[in-house]
């Protein structure tokens, strides 16, 4: 891996994405809303942003995303649902990403290893929702899953060594997880160099997929 392009590095998880894959070797450009005022939620603006970024690319990873967006914390029960959240859940966990790929996927070689990965989370499975709760986050992330799963069907018929995959980095240590003190929890940097790891090993033949820090399969 040569060069990557880093969309939401202004974030905790990007900003140690970028440092991991520097200290690889990697050359790195990236994309933020304060750096660059950009707006994954907005065509237009990932559109231009994309545009203004210049020359070929092994990897794209979309460190964009929210646990909440109109609220202080997830839904503990369905009576918490309302559609302000979950509209605005979706357009920055699922819109978001896939927007990035629609308008870079003209640039995916044809003939060459490329990965385009995207944040996801484990609670995004369905299979694995032993817990309820959640309720816009859970669906923001399923509906990204999908997404993603979608396009890498499509991509693959014209360019068989692209790889499109959904990543869950684990519980990462936050501000917001401070909450949580019964869930194990790694570090931003800890998070990324895992994340980076798995990305180096994937292979064309599991493009579409959904994994997890250590490179296991997670159920849909």
């Amino acid at each position: 891996m040569d060069k990557a392009l880093v969309i939401g590095a202004s974030g905790g998880v990007g900003q140690a994405i970028v440092a991991e894959l520097e200290g690889r070797g990697v050359e790195v450009a990236t994309l933020s809303r304060s750096a660059d005022g950009l707006d994954v939620t907005d065509e237009d603006s990932v559109k231009a942003a994309l545009d203004g970024i210049k020359g070929d690319f092994d990897l794209v990873f979309v460190a964009t995303g929210a646990l909440t967006c109109t609220r202080d914390a997830p839904e503990k029960q369905l009576d918490d649902l309302s559609a302000d959240e979950l509209i605005a859940q979706m357009r920055l966990n699922a819109l978001g990403p896939a927007l990035v790929l629609k308008h870079w996927k003209s640039r995916i070689p044809r003939k060459s290893r490329f990965v385009f990965a995207a944040l996801s989370a484990r609670v995004g499975s369905i299979g694995d929702n032993r817990m309820g709760g959640w309720y816009s986050y859970r669906t923001s992330k399923a509906a990204l899953n999908s997404l993603l799963h979608g396009a890498a069907v499509e991509i693959a018929r014209t360019r068989k060594e692209a790889i499109v995959t959904c990543l869950h980095p684990g519980t990462v240590a936050t501000s917001f997880t401070e909450n949580y003190p019964d869930h194990d929890k790694v570090t931003a940097e800890e998070a990324a160099k895992n994340l980076v790891d798995v990305i180096e090993g994937l292979t064309p033949d599991q493009t579409g997929q959904f994994f997890d820090y250590a490179a296991e399969p997670i159920q849909w």
